[in-house]
């Protein structure tokens, strides 16, 4: 009989984001660090918060975000910029305030390809004041 081995996320950066997301949503405390890259230069940024350098306070961080449950983010409006080895995402992400009232952040997560495959080094996250808007196409100046 084969072994059945845990699937790597070699497939690309959207890849590993779409399941970031789910590990957030599902508060898989777990699942959520294996996507962070293995370096020790990776950085985390919570709306209002400090920057968290490395992945012991980045763990931390999240086990205290999550102790309650999932957060049922929903990440829209993506805007990305690659090259073979990095990917920069940006994207609106919508929830629930502590009101009840629909909110939204805007995320910038940064992948790089490793050997293991596409993984987070940067999760940067901002309130976003006002109501969400709707992203337009840039102009061309010249």
């Amino acid at each position: 009989m084969p072994i059945k081995r845990a699937k790597q996320l070699n497939g690309s950066a959207a890849e590993v984001e779409t399941a970031f997301y789910d590990a957030l949503n599902r508060a898989d405390l777990d699942a959520l660090m294996a996507l962070w890259a293995d370096d020790e230069e990776i950085v985390c940024v919570h709306p209002g918060g400090t920057r968290l350098i490395g992945h012991a306070a980045i763990r931390d961080s999240w086990s205290k975000v999550l102790e309650h449950g999932g957060l049922h983010i929903m990440p829209s409006q993506l805007h990305e910029t690659h090259n073979l080895m990095s990917s920069v995402h940006t994207v609106v992400e919508g929830t629930t305030a502590a009101s009840g009232e629909p909110a939204h952040l805007i995320a910038t997560n940064v992948y790089v390809k490793t050997p293991r495959g596409w993984r987070i080094v940067l999760h940067h996250v901002s309130v976003a004041p006002g109501a969400v808007q709707v992203d337009t196409p840039a102009q061309v100046l010249h």
